[in-house]
């Protein structure tokens, strides 16, 4: 699993809890889980699957409410749960990881590209809040990486399109000024800097890892 590959890597304690992030008694369970095990959290990293492709008018109101509840839900959940250790501590980080599309809009990403902005429009809005109590929250913003999700959105978009996979990536590499896609460890070294102790004057930002 996951959490064995960190713990042999690292050397560090791991804690593996299963949950459903777009259920709140889950999120509650998690938090309480690591706070009883290692006695606080400084640091939150949200980070969910993102919903179903799709265009405006293939998309129900379920749809929504699903999206909805698990990509910004599950965000003001995570942050209720933890910050007010943080703030009680005078120092927390949080940080989410979002998509380019809070900033500029995906094809055939409807629901990511709608609820990802107001992800970042709380981040930025809580960000001014707690500054004072040596928290900081910022958003990362992943573009096209070698990621599961990217190649299940290039198959999405291939079969649309009648075209392989493998051409509609070309399509996204050949719009990257680097010609490529990203590296996941090319946005981990950014993710690991934010929630850092020499980041402390970096908060309600959202920077973007996308190859220019």
């Amino acid at each position: 699993t996951a959490c064995e590959s960190i713990a042999e890597r690292s050397g560090v304690e791991v804690l593996g809890i299963a949950g459903d992030l777009s259920q709140h008694a889950d999120i509650e369970r998690i938090v309480y889980a690591g706070i009883d095990r290692f006695g606080q959290i400084d640091i939150l990293v949200t980070n969910s699957g993102g919903p179903p492709t799709g265009v405006f008018e293939g998309l129900s109101r379920e749809d929504w409410e699903a999206a909805v509840g698990g990509l910004l839900y599950s965000v003001i959940d995570l942050t209720r749960s933890v910050l007010p250790g943080m703030k009680e501590r005078g120092w927390g980080r949080i940080l989410n990881v979002t998509s380019i599309a809070a900033k500029q809009p995906v094809e055939n990403l409807m629901l990511s590209n709608s609820i990802r902005a107001a992800v970042t429009g709380f981040a930025k809005t809580l960000a001014n809040e707690v500054a004072a109590y040596g928290v900081t929250v910022n958003n990362i913003l992943p573009g096209y990486t070698a990621t599961d999700r990217v190649e299940e959105l290039a198959r999405t978009l291939g079969d649309r399109e009648g075209v392989e996979a493998a051409d509609v990536k070309a399509r996204w590499e050949s719009e990257i000024p680097m010609r490529r896609l990203g590296r996941p460890d090319e946005f981990a070294a950014l993710a690991a800097f934010l929630v850092s102790e020499r980041a402390g004057y970096i908060t309600g930002s959202s920077i973007t890892v996308d190859g220019g």
